[in-house]
């Protein structure tokens, strides 16, 4: 791990951190994700979510059925119309997610040092004396000493909401634990944790495959983040599975690292996923809390070399019911920009959360402010080191975008693309303005009809650092016989007009094929 790219761009003026932050189109390059609840379904909430700065909804299938998220996800396409603003879908597996189940919905009270018992009996009521589980095999799982974590959404054994819990001793199929903080759960599920523990379970369960292979398949998602993903094997299966879907087959998988499992098979599943989610929720329990920042920065590095999206979670739990984040929170959300995170994920923050427009508006104007100071030369010539001599084709074209962009202070890059391959390459260069992926449509058929890709494609790159996506004509080809044929430039430099990032006498730097060649040109606009 090289940590030296972490520094800020030098010197910076005292002064200039008292100038009042300037709006524009875009609130950050920095992406957010938001997971959609009670308190961010309806179509106003939504709304005021997009054009807060979410780019990516995610529907988290722990908790609420199909239908639930339905009514949700189509409140969320009615806001998209209205607002014009993007979003891609993601749709969270609850994975092997261990619950206490309370069938009564009573609240239950914990006390410190007191004694409770876990069980796979269901048929129990959970009491402070017992709590039932869904999983038979805990007892063989765990021994005396082990540490378990309970609590409804979040849980660090520091709220009054989550109880931290030490085994005491195993007996038969029960677990008896030792309450180290005294808590209040409430509501019919909680979340279990068993901290450095493997749990013999499916990474992808059936009541997943069949979420994705119904609600997944009828609404096309973008993104599947698997949850708990702790093997390589993990991710080949799901894609294989994906594959047979058929309108899935483009689906992007994000390996959610959320224990030391996966954390060990790190390198392995970075490799196969297409993207990677650091939960610091349940791996900052599964950690030693001194240990936390340097996985996140190790695990950001490699992400970044790699060109595949990074997305951090859990960095302003405190917003879930208050306006303001905390000085450490928001200091947490400045870091991993600097690091390198390419979205920013909130949980609880917008799912029931009193403030979801003020929390990922706040959020993003804090990415905005990081990503002013982040240290690009260096962070391009390191990564330029790393992908080493030759370079391919590609990357050489989009790594001398980004470098002519930056000479030449341009105001965006224009980045003509089919796959998205091209766009995401100049994006990992991570340029100081601007990507607008420019989507050119492909013709394809199955013998019966005739349609278009692009869709898929450009709204994967709604969680891509700096990439902003726009759809182009299908009359448009992505490849040009001759370099005069600028009419979709046209529309792409009306776009970033209309978007105020482009003005008279700015610079701009346009990517693209101009026959069995790549060009990258700088455009200088007229009146």
């Amino acid at each position: 791990m090289h940590s030296s790219h972490l520094l800020l761009e030098e010197p910076i003026r005292m002064a200039s951190i008292l100038e009042p932050s300037k709006s524009s189109f875009f609130p950050a390059l920095t992406k957010i994700v938001g997971t959609l609840g009670p308190k961010s379904r309806s179509v106003e909430a939504l709304s005021g979510c997009l054009k807060a700065g979410m780019s990516v909804a995610r529907f988290d299938f722990s908790w609420g059925d199909a239908d639930y998220h339905q009514e949700t996800l189509d409140n969320l396409k009615v806001a998209v119309r209205s607002t014009k603003k993007l979003c891609a879908v993601m749709l969270d597996t609850v994975g092997p997610e261990l619950q206490v189940i309370n069938k009564s919905e009573k609240a239950i009270t914990l006390k410190a040092d007191g004694l409770v018992t876990l069980t796979p009996n269901q048929d129990q009521e959970a009491s402070s004396e017992v709590l039932p589980i869904n999983f038979n095999g805990l007892a063989k799982a765990v021994k005396k000493g082990d540490t378990i974590f309970v609590g409804q959404y979040l849980f660090t054994g520091s709220e009054t909401t989550s109880v931290w819990l030490e085994v005491d001793e195993v007996k038969g199929d029960d677990v008896i634990c030792l309450s180290r903080n005294a808590a209040t759960l409430a509501g019919s599920l909680f979340t279990l944790h068993a901290s450095q523990v493997h749990i013999d379970l499916p990474t992808l369960p059936e009541k997943d495959k069949e979420v994705i292979s119904t609600w997944g398949v009828q609404n096309k998602i973008d993104f599947l983040s698997l949850s708990y993903c702790r093997h390589a094997e993990d991710v080949r299966q799901t894609r294989e599975m994906l594959k047979k879907l058929g309108d899935l087959s483009q689906t992007q998988i994000f390996a959610k690292i959320e224990n030391v499992e996966g954390l060990t098979h790190f390198d392995e599943i970075l490799q196969e996923a297409d993207g990677i989610i650091l939960s610091r929720g349940n791996l900052g329990i599964d950690l030693p809390p001194e240990k936390v920042f340097l996985f996140q920065k190790a695990a950001l590095y490699k992400c970044n070399m790699a060109g595949k999206p990074a997305v951090l979670t859990r960095v302003v739990d405190s917003m879930t019911d208050n306006l303001r984040p905390t000085r450490a929170e928001a200091t947490d959300v400045a870091n991993a920009v600097l690091d390198g995170s390419d979205a920013i994920l909130l949980g609880a923050e917008t799912l029931r959360g009193l403030y979801p427009v003020e929390t990922i508006s706040t959020v993003g104007r804090i990415c905005a402010e990081a990503e002013k100071v982040f240290n690009q030369d260096l962070y391009f010539k390191k990564t330029v080191k790393y992908v080493g001599e030759p370079m391919t084709h590609l990357e050489s074209i989009a790594s001398s975008a980004v470098r002519a962009a930056i000479k030449v202070k341009a105001s965006v890059i224009i980045c003509f693309t089919s796959s998205g391959r091209a766009a995401r390459l100049i994006a990992k260069y991570r340029p100081t303005m601007p990507v607008i992926s420019v989507v050119i449509p492909r013709v394809k058929t199955n013998q019966l009809k005739w349609s278009f890709s692009g869709a898929f494609e450009a709204r994967q790159s709604l969680i891509v650092r700096g990439l902003f996506p726009m759809l182009a004509d299908p009359r448009h080809p992505a490849e040009s016989t001759s370099a005069t044929n600028e009419s979709v430039l046209k529309v792409a430099l009306d776009h970033g007009k209309h978007a105020g990032v482009i003005k008279s006498h700015d610079r701009v730097v346009v990517c693209q094929k101009v026959g069995d060649a790549s060009v990258v040109k700088i455009i200088e606009l007229e009146d």
